[in-house]
């Protein structure tokens, strides 16, 4: 069977002996966000018959579009779902349930839990593919999206027309899998966009020109990412308002609009630390950007975080300052750099010790250690979450190799150290 192509009249194809079921033909796609609209438009212009529906009422440009979803659904021979998360697709299937024709097919290319995928699948049988898709809106306008596609044979088989219209489809075995594969694929893409942030806010601290930083990160590993995302990454400021040309298109002529955004990455790295039951530490605060939630992805390489931006350079002093005070031995640098109920903490010799800081200070005699010139510290890492901070610092001090880890609070309108843990590294 083949999907039906864009013509000034159509016509249904003959059915042959071998033919058990009709190609479907109508398509009704439920939620015309981004992605919707796109997937709706991209089946519109090859030819399918596509009514659509959205809660939010809004019209579409490109497809037929009713107010009343059970209409949308009594009329299709399948019904394609691309909701924003697993309680919206329940609620929207639960509303339509009724208004399924026997036969119909339920297609769910919605970013939903494994979890989710698997009760929804449950609930309704046979007729039920799971199939979230891999690519952003413009992969969908252009037909080549990467299609996880869960279902038995036959039904994958009714539907597969419609599928290959938006891209290559893959099998596979369930619809958890299905689910937990596209999790796994957006968290490849949320450690890009921390890789890229990173790349660059280093580049800004050497000073070096944007354009050529672009041009170099284009030839490595995030190449494709850069290159894609090149006018956010270009014009930073713009990205946060959505005025940067060729924004979010295909052709480069666009006005602004997001791809994928912000809050829909974080929502799906949400769900696959759920799912996991393993912390995900550098996506934790991908929507946490002054630009909002419904910025596009690459914002997050470009702007930083609303704590950042309100904690700057302050949430650094105190642990320069406690660099200084092991650099000079001057302990009036750690009394800077600490509250006065703090405590430093780890193992020494075998046994746990707890110092208040005034014994601690006693450990430091006012001088450098002779071997201060070969001495190296590097804070590796700071998360700022509103009041409070956590730090990670490397220390070589001759032999021995430490890791401290800070906690730190706002407090007077300062940052102070409220307390220290260390592991030394025999």
């Amino acid at each position: 069977m083949t999907a039906p192509h864009t013509s000034a009249r159509r016509t249904s194809a003959p059915r042959t002996p071998t033919q058990r079921t009709p190609t479907p033909r109508t398509v009704a796609v439920l939620g015309l966000g981004r992605m919707g609209e796109a997937i709706a438009t991209r089946l519109a212009a090859q030819g399918w018959e596509v009514v659509g529906w959205t809660r939010s009422g809004r019209a579409s440009a490109t497809v037929e579009v009713t107010g009343d979803p059970d209409d949308a659904v009594a009329r299709a021979d399948v019904v394609l779902l691309s909701l924003f998360d697993g309680p919206a697709c329940r609620q929207v299937l639960d509303d339509v349930r009724d208004s399924l024709r026997a036969g119909t097919i339920v297609v769910n290319t919605s970013t939903i839990a494994p979890a989710e995928a698997a009760e929804l699948a449950g609930r309704l049988g046979a007729s039920y593919v799971h199939a979230p898709v891999l690519g952003s809106v413009p992969a969908a306008a252009d037909g080549a999206l990467r299609v996880l596609a869960a279902a038995g044979q036959d039904t994958l088989d009714r539907v597969r027309p419609v599928l290959e219209t938006l891209g290559t489809v893959g099998g596979v075995e369930d619809a958890s899998t299905a689910a937990a594969l596209k999790l796994i694929a957006n968290n490849s893409l949320a450690g890009a966009v921390l890789a890229l942030r990173d790349a660059l806010r280093q580049a800004d601290a050497l000073g070096l020109p944007r354009e050529q930083v672009l041009d170099v990160l284009e030839l490595g590993q995030l190449g494709r990412l850069v290159a894609r995302k090149r006018a956010f990454l270009t014009h930073p400021s713009a990205a946060v308002t959505g005025t940067a040309t060729g924004i979010g298109t295909k052709t480069g002529t666009g006005t602004g609009t997001a791809e994928f955004t912000l809050g829909a990455l974080a929502k799906d790295m949400a769900l696959l630390a759920a799912a996991s039951d393993i912390p995900l530490r550098g996506a934790a605060h991908l929507a946490d950007t002054a630009a909002g939630p419904d910025a596009d992805i690459a914002v997050a390489a470009t702007v930083p975080a609303a704590t950042d931006a309100v904690a700057g350079e302050a949430v650094l002093e105190p642990l320069r300052a406690y660099i200084r005070g092991h650099a000079t031995g001057d302990p009036a640098h750690f009394r800077d750099a600490f509250l006065p109920t703090a405590h430093i903490e780890g193992i020494r010799d075998g046994a746990f010790v707890s110092w208040p800081l005034e014994e601690y200070c006693a450990l430091f005699q006012g001088r450098p250690a002779p071997d201060e010139p070969a001495r190296s510290r590097r804070i590796d890492a700071v998360d700022v979450h509103g009041t409070v901070a956590t730090a990670t610092m490397t220390l070589r001090h001759g032999p021995d190799t430490f890791t401290d880890i800070f906690l730190l609070t706002h407090v007077h309108d300062s940052w102070r150290i409220a307390n220290k843990a260390y592991h030394r590294h025999s």
